[in-house]
């Protein structure tokens, strides 16, 4: 989907012919999420790499293994399913050294995540309305541009409401963005973000436009009345185009670990959720916090952002993600 090679700087020469540009390699996904999970890995990775060095598997083992899970925000229930889960592998395979451990984890974790590796498919409406909700800071506004980015790349036109009426910061960025990215963005001062979401839809359907990506204002999990304000805005955008939105993505900044999972239990009872993105993973140690969501409440995990550069979003890869944590 994105070019992951640039031009080289050449310099100048009176013969053109010795002018070359020549491309230079970029790292590939998998090695730039291993690089932004890296203190993820040092904390979980290094603690497993001593534990899986060899030796008999015992209840010692166990014990250390759910110790270095929970510190990882792996969470205690997930943790505690994983352990019975590898203990069966154990059982079942005859595994009896350490060394042995490490594939018996990375498979259960496998299976805990796989499931939530599904991608968004937004060929079945036009325009397909994407609402966008978190807390403040989470990461809304850059994954929104990121996501235009992502969707002009597949030659889909792209419209952005500006819902979040209660920063003018937030209004502004995204208007850098659509300067950025060549897309009109639907605003209004007058605070009434409901307004804008039917204004948006409408402009929409008039202009036939492909996707519509619609922030909202933060909320904090713990202020219900701020998150039946974010609920009566979604009404809104059915009445204005009924069975929209077609997709609630809740943006989760990865460094807040455990709180994460508590933002997504408060979000999804109030808007219905139906997909996620775990943004920020380059700067956290927690990682482990997207085994803690699938055990806690296992919505797909559409994207994960591992960085600042506009083709950091990717689609959620479960192995890809269990190999750079652990590995």
């Amino acid at each position: 989907m994105f070019n992951i090679f640039k031009k080289t700087p050449v310099a100048p020469s009176d013969n053109k012919d010795q002018q070359i540009v020549t491309p230079a390699v970029q790292p590939s996904f998998a090695e730039r999420l291993k690089l932004s999970l890296s203190k993820t890995r040092k904390q979980l990775g290094n603690q497993l790499a001593s534990l899986f060095g060899g030796g008999k598997i015992d209840a010692d083992v166990y014990e250390e293994l759910e110790t270095i899970l929970i510190t990882s925000d792996v969470g205690v229930n997930a943790t505690k399913n994983l352990l019975a889960d590898i203990k069966s592998r154990v059982k079942a395979q005859s595994l009896d050294d350490t060394a042995q451990l490490k594939a018996a984890l990375k498979d259960a974790m496998s299976d805990l995540l796989t499931p939530l590796q599904i991608p968004l498919n937004t060929c079945g409406h036009k325009p397909f309305v994407i609402m966008l909700a978190g807390v403040n800071g989470a990461g809304k506004t850059t994954t929104i541009g990121k996501l235009a980015h992502a969707f002009q790349a597949e030659g889909k036109s792209v419209l952005i409401a500006a819902g979040d009426t209660f920063r003018a910061a937030a209004r502004e960025q995204l208007q850098i963005w659509g300067e950025r990215n060549g897309v009109h963005v639907v605003s209004q001062t007058s605070g009434d973000a409901a307004a804008v979401m039917f204004d948006a839809i409408n402009s929409a359907k008039a202009k036939n436009i492909d996707i519509v990506l619609a922030d909202t204002a933060g909320r904090l999990p713990t202020q219900m009345h701020l998150m039946e304000e974010i609920a009566k805005v979604k009404r809104v955008m059915d009445k204005a185009l009924p069975g929209a939105p077609h997709e609630v993505l809740l943006v989760l900044d990865a460094n807040t670990g455990q709180n994460a999972v508590n933002q997504v239990k408060t979000f999804d009872d109030a808007l219905g959720v139906t997909g996620l993105v775990l943004s920020k993973l380059d700067g956290t140690a927690k990682g482990g916090v997207i085994a803690a969501i699938a055990e806690a409440r296992p919505i797909p995990i559409r994207y994960i952002g591992i960085g600042e550069a506009i083709d950091d979003l990717r689609p959620f890869n479960a192995n890809e993600f269990i190999d750079a944590m652990i590995d």
